[in-house]
């Protein structure tokens, strides 16, 4: 058997990376692709690979052979040949240059600008089917020739991208660009219909029109080879390459990679994300066919400003307009909060604000380091009462206190009635208090746990709810929040200081049309809380695991040894494609022991999340 790796192509997508050298020169994670290819093809018992270059081909000629001289293995000799019209032609045109070598023997072709697992060519290699194409289940970042198969893997057509139909992608696949072609399928087949296709049609084509004409022979000639969840991807710009590192990053690396991203992981689509908090069970399918059904009108028309987004938020969360402002996601309105300066009493200096750690570092990341006061609990599940915030800071010159309600990570939550407590002793005191309530909705008394009310703003006028709409509603890819206040100089000051279009028409419309919805999202938070109970009792199951309470959409659990924290992380991502938490370093946590958060999903995947978990040995 030998190899044919096509690398004739100029990869002007990836910009600066291919401006002195072809796309499997580039680097992933250090790594070249044309290096991490030839290594895995080493280790197979192959004749030759034969490598047909093009642009920047004396380049990597040069390069090939000062690594590898003239042969992969002892057995195995290393072959160019050149495209010289690389720029005038597709890979068509390359495969014909080496059409008479396709015939001489049996052959892996493989394109150069792909990064995949070590297990896909002992895959392909091991079947015994003559002639077999590599392909994956059709996901959103799919690009380029897509297969149908019948119940026997035969390929049964190849789509183009004019033929391709999004309402047809469920029964899809993704051509993984990695063949296996029998010598007498080379001979008999491919090669006659190559030569008959590229003198009808031309050169600047690709090699899979013409296997798509001999499926439509119906003699089931090309088999396919599903590689279900192995890892693979081709890189053509420069976001292929990022999502590439991230895939394909080591251990000391991977973390880095995936949290280092904040979110985007539906670029991943087989990864389970145990990550970032939202609701499993809302919208409904209902509320996500509304938004589907007028996808075309919010995609195309401005959205409104702040004057009817603030009557729409109004309407839908039922506070008055002048105490409420909605923001691009809450980091908005946490940006202009925390940067507001708040000066110290008859003085004009900055004032000082309280801050509970552990928590959502977005807040006190946005204030002055030095006018910070932290209090920590000192107890090994990280809870805390408003009595505990009084007495702490009762001596502290504080003009604000930060409270997230349930706390992030912690889940620890202070029930209502002691936050209004809280409040009065705040006002009294001359403090705003900032509630963050945006995991309210997650505890178990959620109906009657919000502060959201013109009742309770009016009561407690030096308080401020700020309310992120992603969590509890489950639609983070809107970005929306808000903040409540019945101080009404405070909310006009902020409403100010964002733009007048802060908010798209798609976060505009969900806000629109909510209430028509409202007791969906009270069934959602009702199946949650039993959903969380349930997987409560299956964490404490996990001997490493010390499993903290919560009223939030996370656990926040203690590792305890001998295991450590990113080992577990980096085995549930490598093992299972789950990613999930590691909090050890997060201020406020006890810095000599090891912590995970994990959310709450639905009930499948917390199953497939704990049945990973007792794998680990």
């Amino acid at each position: 058997m030998q190899a044919i790796i096509l690398a004739a192509g100029m990869g002007r997508r990836l910009g600066d990376y291919t401006k002195d050298n072809t796309k499997c020169m580039v680097p992933v994670n250090g790594i070249r692709l044309i290096d991490r290819l030839l290594g895995q093809l080493a280790k197979q018992q192959l004749n030759r690979v034969i490598i047909v270059v093009g642009y920047k081909g004396k380049e990597l000629r040069e390069y090939i052979s000062s690594q590898y001289g003239q042969q992969l293995t002892a057995n195995c000799h290393l072959q160019f040949a050149e495209n010289p019209v690389y720029d005038k032609t597709n890979n068509i045109y390359s495969l014909a240059i080496v059409k008479d070598k396709l015939q001489e023997d049996d052959t892996l072709l493989i394109e150069s600008d792909l990064i995949f697992s070590e297990r896909l060519i002992p895959m392909i290699v091991d079947n015994p089917y003559p002639n077999l194409a590599l392909v994956a289940k059709y996901e959103t970042w799919m690009d380029g020739t897509m297969v149908r198969l019948d119940e026997e893997q035969n390929i049964v057509n190849f789509i183009s991208k004019d033929a391709f139909d999004y309402n047809d992608v469920d029964s899809y696949y993704k051509t993984v660009n990695i063949y296996k072609l029998s010598k007498q399928f080379s001979q008999q087949k491919y090669v006659p219909f190559l030569d008959a296709y590229t003198k009808a049609v031309g050169n600047n084509e690709y090699y899979e029109n013409v296997l798509r004409i001999i499926s439509l022979l119906n003699n089931h000639d090309m088999k396919a080879l599903p590689i279900g969840q192995e890892k693979w991807y081709e890189i053509d710009d420069k976001q292929d390459l990022d999502i590439a590192e991230a895939l394909f990053a080591d251990e000391k690396d991977v973390l880095r990679k995936y949290y280092g991203r904040y979110g985007g992981f539906w670029r991943f689509p087989q990864m389970l994300d145990f990550c970032y908090l939202v609701n499993p069970y809302f919208p409904s399918r209902r509320m996500k066919d509304e938004l589907r059904a007028n996808f075309d009108t919010l995609l195309t028309e401005y959205p409104s400003g702040m004057k009817v987004n603030t009557l729409i938020a109004s309407k839908c969360f039922g506070v008055s307009e002048p105490y409420i402002v909605p923001g691009n996601g809450a980091a908005e309105l946490i940006k202009v909060l925390m940067e507001e300066k708040l000066t110290a009493k008859s003085q004009k200096l900055t004032a000082k604000t309280g801050f509970i750690r552990p928590t959502f570092e977005e807040y006190p990341n946005r204030y002055d380091k030095d006018q910070q006061v932290t209090f920590i609990p000192q107890n090994e599940d990280y809870r805390y009462t408003a009595d505990d915030l009084m007495t702490f800071f009762g001596d502290k010159d504080i003009r604000q206190l930060m409270v997230i309600n349930p706390d992030n990570p912690s889940g620890n939550f202070i029930p209502k009635d002691d936050v209004l407590r809280l409040a009065k002793w705040c006002e009294n005191k001359g403090i705003r208090l900032v509630v963050d309530e945006s995991f309210v909705d997650f505890s178990d008394d959620y109906a009657n746990n919000s502060l959201l009310s013109d009742e309770i703003l009016e009561a407690y006028p030096h308080m401020a709810v700020m309310k992120s709409i992603s969590k509890s509603y489950g639609v983070p890819g809107l970005r929306l929040g808000i903040l409540a206040s019945a101080n009404k100089d405070l909310i006009a000051r902020i409403k100010k200081e964002v733009s007048i279009w802060n908010l798209n028409s798609f976060a505009e419309f969900f806000m629109q049309i909510y209430n028509k919805h409202e007791k969906d999202y009270q069934r959602a938070c009702d199946k949650f809380v039993k959903e969380r109970a349930d997987f409560y009792e299956k964490l404490k199951q996990i001997p490493f695991f010390h499993v903290m309470p919560t009223q939030a959409n996370y656990f926040l659990c203690e590792v305890l040894p001998p295991y450590k924290a990113s080992e577990i992380v980096i085995y549930m991502l490598k093992q299972h494609n789950i990613l999930t938490r590691d909090c050890s370093l997060k201020p406020g946590l006890d810095p000599q022991k090891q912590y995970m958060r994990i959310a709450v999903r639905d009930h499948k995947d917390n199953t497939r999340l704990i049945e990973g978990l007792k794998t680990l040995k």
